[in-house]
């Protein structure tokens, strides 16, 4: 099944000429292989690879302690988020990053393919995500927006509440 979804995403990505000429006119994808043993874990949905901090598109995990980002506490299942993530990322055998601009932090925004599969579904299908393209939009890559919003209304909820809403409830801002 993960060599019929590589497939499926190459051909989407480098062969399907209706994207290919979408593409052509809009940007050409800006991707780079991350090599696992040069990743720097953070939580569930952001890690740096090689010095650049990432941010994953597409989807929001609980959040962990970040003092400098104004957050004090877990939110429930933010550790076995970012225990997940760290899992998956560690044990792949080609980690592809699909840049798609700068998030207000700095960090690059970016579909993460692991072995040809979005990290975000994953994260999705093991019920550790929500789904925020419908809040952010595509980014520009309608493709990975399309596979991340099936997944979400495809499988079960996550128990933890939406990240987003419990930042607002409990995140500090100086």
């Amino acid at each position: 099944m993960r060599h019929i979804i590589t497939i499926v995403i190459c051909s989407m990505l480098f062969v399907h000429p209706a994207s290919a000429a979408k593409r052509s006119k809009s940007r050409a994808l800006d991707t780079r292989t991350c090599p696992r043993n040069l990743i720097k874990y953070d939580d569930g949905d952001s890690f740096s690879c090689m010095g650049e901090p990432i941010r994953i598109l597409g989807i929001d995990t609980p959040e962990i302690i970040h003092p400098d980002h104004g957050i004090f506490k877990d939110q429930p299942m933010g550790r076995k988020a970012a225990e997940f993530t760290k899992r998956v990322l560690s044990r792949a055998r080609r980690i592809v990053i699909v840049r798609a601009g700068k998030d207000p932090y700095g960090r690059t925004l970016a579909h993460v393919l692991v072995d040809g599969e979005l990290l975000g579904v994953r994260l999705i299908k093991a019920s550790l995500a929500y789904e925020n393209i419908s809040r952010y939009g595509d980014n520009g890559l309608p493709e990975f927006a399309l596979q991340i919003t099936e997944a979400w209304k495809s499988w079960p909820k996550p128990s933890f509440e939406d990240p987003h809403v419990w930042r607002k409830k409990h995140q500090k801002r100086p």
